[in-house]
Parts: structure tokens; sequence; C-alpha cells
């Protein structure tokens, strides 16, 4: 039986890229409900994501961001609103690569509630520093040496997402995710799949990215937390 799915997108001036991820989502996913999480985006991105039929919340004003994870944070109760079965949650920039996004939810039963997209090697980008830092300290956390730590790629079944106490503040929501699963017994599944996205770049604003990324990623190591 399908699952009864709500797909939540957080979003920040992503206007360039939304509406393919959301075409793809809605053709080849098919969710029950598509929830944007506008994070105060300066572009279209809310207007596009309204015409395109998505339901839109918004995390702080227009020109303010309240970051990735209070984004993810209010999707993530909207969708639950609608009593899923699962909550697949996916990047703006993925494009019509998002329809592969399908193979997590296909993925999950009671034995695996948890699926993560592992993406390809990159070949552009940042040094990997952060993926490192995130990667070694779950694992030394753990045990658990995940592949792709930072993805924001992930289906879970509700009963799998009931056993996070809340979301890690910014860019630290997906290694806060992981070691809260872990913590509950959950082992994340993890897919390699051909996706493709938007590279940091090494500039001055990757650089700026990845430097808060990884503030983001210490605060969610030592247990910062967005409650729900």
């Amino acid at each position: 039986m399908a699952l009864r799915t709500a797909a939540v997108i957080p979003a920040r001036d992503e206007a360039a890229t939304l509406p393919e991820t959301v075409r793809a989502l809605l053709q080849e996913v098919q969710p029950s409900h598509l929830i944007v999480a506008d994070d105060g985006s300066r572009d279209a991105t809310a207007e596009i994501s309204h015409h395109l039929g998505a339901d839109v919340v918004h995390a702080s004003p227009a020109g303010k961001s309240a970051g990735k994870g209070d984004a993810l944070r209010l999707g993530i109760l909207r969708a639950r609103t609608y009593d899923p079965d699962a909550i697949l949650l996916a990047d703006a920039d993925l494009g019509y690569s998002a329809e592969l996004l399908s193979t997590l939810l296909a993925a999950l039963n009671e034995a695996h509630p948890v699926a993560v997209a592992a993406f390809p090697p990159a070949t552009k980008g940042g040094f990997g520093l952060v993926k490192y830092l995130s990667r070694h300290e779950i694992s030394r956390r753990t045990g658990y040496a995940p592949a792709e730590p930072l993805s924001g790629q992930r289906a879970l079944l509700t009963p799998a997402l009931d056993t996070l106490p809340g979301i890690a503040p910014g860019f630290g929501a997906e290694v806060g995710m992981t070691l809260d699963l872990l913590a509950a017994g959950i082992k994340p599944l993890e897919i390699p799949l051909p996706l493709t996205h938007r590279p940091t770049g090494r500039s001055l604003p990757g650089f700026a990215h990845r430097a808060r990324q990884g503030l983001d990623i210490l605060r969610a190591l030592h247990g910062a937390r967005l409650p729900w």
C-alpha cells in the first residue's frame, strides 16, 4: 500500500530552482501534501510556491532568516497536521532530480523507518572539512559513520519522527537528526542516488556558508535543539 506522504521543502531565495523541484515531486513522488517552508526569501519563492499549489509556511519575515532548522521545524509541524504515514524532506535546489526521492519512500518499512539519500562524490565545491567533521563526530559518539551526514534528502515514517525531541538550529539540522535517531535506536538507511544540486563553490560566499554551517553543526553536536 502506498504511503500517505507529506513533503517538506525548506527554501530561501530559491525562485530559480524551486519550480523544477516542486514539479518533479508532484509528478513522480506524488505526495498528498507539499509544504514549502519559506525562510525569509527576498525573491518570489513564496509566490511561486503558492502558484504551484504548495502549502507555504513562513519561518521569518522577508529579508530575515530564522535558519534552515527553524524552517524545517515549522514545515514538519504543518505536515503533521495532515496525519501522513511518512514525511519526505527535500532541498529546494534539486531540480528534476527530485523525482528520484521516490526511491527513499519505497525503501521505508518497519525495519528501515528512515532512509537518507547519499549524493555521488562531488566534483566541485568545498574541501569537505565540514562533512568530515560531521561524519567523524557522529562515528566517535555512536559507532555509526554515515556516508552523507549532511544530506537534507530524508524520508521518515511518522513513528520515527516521533522519537525526535526537535530540530537542531540552522545548518545543524541533519547532524542533530541523525544523532537523535541513533539515540532512539534507529539507524538511517543510506541509499546512493544521482541527485544534482547547486554546489557552494570555493568562493568567499562559499567559505562564509561553510563557516556558518560548521558553527551550526558544532551547536548540534553540543545538543542544541529547537523543541517541537
